[in-house]
């Protein structure tokens, strides 16, 4: 296991003139049903934990980065990697597989801010199950909602192909039928032919701190995409998940990126 070394994290982040304060929480629950204790789960000889972790520290935007866990092996391997103060110990009704994001966010935010007497302007949500995201994609989206006033959010996203809306079919007494109706097939489609249809690829939430502490939301209304490449999208949700996500971690080794090994 690789220790994340990094900059030191300054206190504040310098736009336009404005000091803010910017949290990054990135959720490890060691009661994962999909694939048992995935976050800790070798992926490219690191826990899977290791590649947010470590964009998320090497970040320019982000002021704080902090782990929230309710479990004792997690908040030991979060810590050799990145240090103690990165570690809040999560409440277990906030660890159940039917928890809400919110609260667990709202959580970490008081106790973060307890901690360091400090009141945060924006909150970040990245989940470790992204492993593709790098610091620049972090500080690229953060870069987008700061530079919109109007905006309280920005989400990370990919244009759909394989699961456009278009493809998705119900069943209905027997029948095939459109599930989504404003995208009716009557034939088969080429992708270049399907209006662009977005997914949220689920590394990225940042906003307002207002959205969360008051709203008791993940986002707000003005949101703006921060779109990414399908193959930096992977979400490692499953088995088979893990086994690609390797395959392609091992294909990088030598590469100084993800675009230049899959040129």
């Amino acid at each position: 296991m690789t220790r994340i070394v990094s900059a030191q994290k300054s206190s504040t982040y310098s736009h336009k003139g404005k000091s803010l304060r910017i949290l990054a929480i990135i959720p490890a629950r060691g009661g994962s049903k999909g694939v048992p204790r995935k976050n800790l789960r070798p992926l490219g000889g690191e826990p899977l934990l290791y590649y947010m972790l470590k964009a998320a520290m090497e970040a320019q935007t982000l002021t704080r980065v902090v782990v929230s866990t309710e479990d004792d092996e997690i908040m030991q391997v979060a810590e050799s990697l990145a240090g103690k103060n990165v570690v809040i110990r999560r409440p277990q009704e906030l660890a159940q597989d039917v928890s809400a994001d919110a609260p667990m966010l709202q959580h970490a935010v008081r106790e973060v801010e307890k901690l360091d007497g400090v009141t945060f302007d924006y909150v970040v949500q990245l989940h470790a199950t992204t492993p593709f995201f790098t610091a620049q994609d972090i500080d690229q989206a953060l870069g987008l909602v700061l530079a919109d006033p109007a905006a309280d959010s920005v989400v990370s996203v990919f244009q759909v192909n394989s699961f456009h809306p278009s493809k998705l079919k119900q069943i209905c007494g027997n029948r095939l039928q459109q599930y989504v109706e404003q995208f009716e097939e009557k034939t088969t489609s080429r992708r270049q032919d399907f209006h662009p249809v977005y997914k949220r690829n689920g590394g990225l939430y940042a906003t307002k701190r207002e959205v969360v502490m008051n709203w008791g939301r993940v986002w707000g209304d003005h949101v703006i995409p921060y779109v990414m490449p399908d193959y930096k999208s992977l979400e490692v949700d499953s088995p088979i998940d893990f086994f690609l996500a390797d395959l392609l971690m091992k294909h990088l080794k030598g590469h100084a990126s993800i675009e230049e090994a899959i040129k």
